[in-house]
């Protein structure tokens, strides 16, 4: 997991995962120590030994994990005596996901951000005042370094698909077309693109959609990977043309090579990061020159 890290009011709050689509753990660990610098994983088994502080991580855990050991946590709720919950034991004994902990030098307890925004407003309403403040910049940072490097996937889509277009007015637009003909002929080639990556066309995909014209376009929905895969069809595909391979032999090769690009990227996140990066900075570079 992505980890980040933010200065809140003095104190350091790490924080891994996926901040732009608040798939976010803070660290619990370093939001107590603004409490207890010696320790704070009392303050965290504190309040977790509440009964409203389990009621709201039980409600959690029903929403977003269809696992929660619910029996588990009735016997819990229905025990005599003073409830006592750690990190460990709720994790264990809930099958819960909303917190994590690791024992260790460079462990701590994470929780998801809905349940760490609940904890740091036990702990202090001003330190949370801070806390939201630098999480949402971290958050705006991240959200706009992503579609950065989205648009300039999109933008690198749009120039290579330039060598697609000059490869099907040499090789498949003759004179003997008619423009209506031409106008179809690129449009088909368009969608052997769109069938091979997507497995519809734009018109399936504005039907399905219910978009009519041609604009919002299904490409400008792509994933970032499905547009990386998407410039090297683009590529792929002016070569087989060149070659004089019939659409439907195209469209075959395209679509294993598109199964086999995306596979290798969403299971490759550390690529696809280098790829993102590499992006980035080539915008940002180009945008500093202008």
């Amino acid at each position: 997991m992505k980890k980040h890290s933010i200065e809140v009011n003095g104190t350091k709050v790490s924080i891994m995962g996926d901040v732009a689509n608040e798939e976010a753990y803070i660290s619990l660990t370093d939001i107590a120590k603004y409490k207890n610098p010696d320790d704070p994983r009392i303050v965290i088994s504190n309040w977790m030994s509440a009964y409203s502080t389990i009621d709201y991580l039980a409600m959690w855990e029903q929403l977003y994990n269809p696992d929660f050991n619910r029996m588990e946590f009735q016997t819990v709720r229905n025990e005599p005596g003073r409830l006592i919950m750690t990190p460990s034991q709720w994790i264990e004994r809930m099958n819960a996901v909303g917190i994590t902990s690791k024992a260790g030098r460079y462990g701590g307890t994470y929780a998801h951000s809905d349940i760490a925004f609940e904890f740091v407003s036990w702990v202090s309403l001003e330190f949370k005042l801070y806390l939201i403040k630098d999480y949402q910049r971290l958050k705006k940072d991240e959200s706009e370094r992503l579609r950065l490097g989205w648009d300039a996937k999109r933008e690198l889509t749009k120039i290579n698909y330039r060598i697609h277009t000059d490869a099907v007015k040499e090789f498949l637009i003759t004179p003997e077309l008619t423009p209506q003909e031409m106008t179809y002929t690129y449009a088909s080639e368009a969608d052997v693109l769109n069938m091979a990556l997507f497995g519809k066309t734009a018109s399936q995909w504005r039907k399905e959609t219910g978009t009519k014209g041609m604009s919002p376009n299904i490409r400008d929905y792509a994933s970032a990977e499905e547009l990386v895969v998407l410039i090297n069809l683009e590529d792929t595909n002016a070569d087989l043309i060149r070659q004089g391979l019939s659409q439907i032999d195209r469209l075959k090769l395209l679509r294993e090579k598109a199964y086999r690009q995306l596979n290798i990227l969403r299971s490759n996140t550390k690529a696809l990061e280098g790829i993102k990066q590499s992006l980035i900075s080539d915008n940002v570079s180009d945008e500093k020159s202008d």
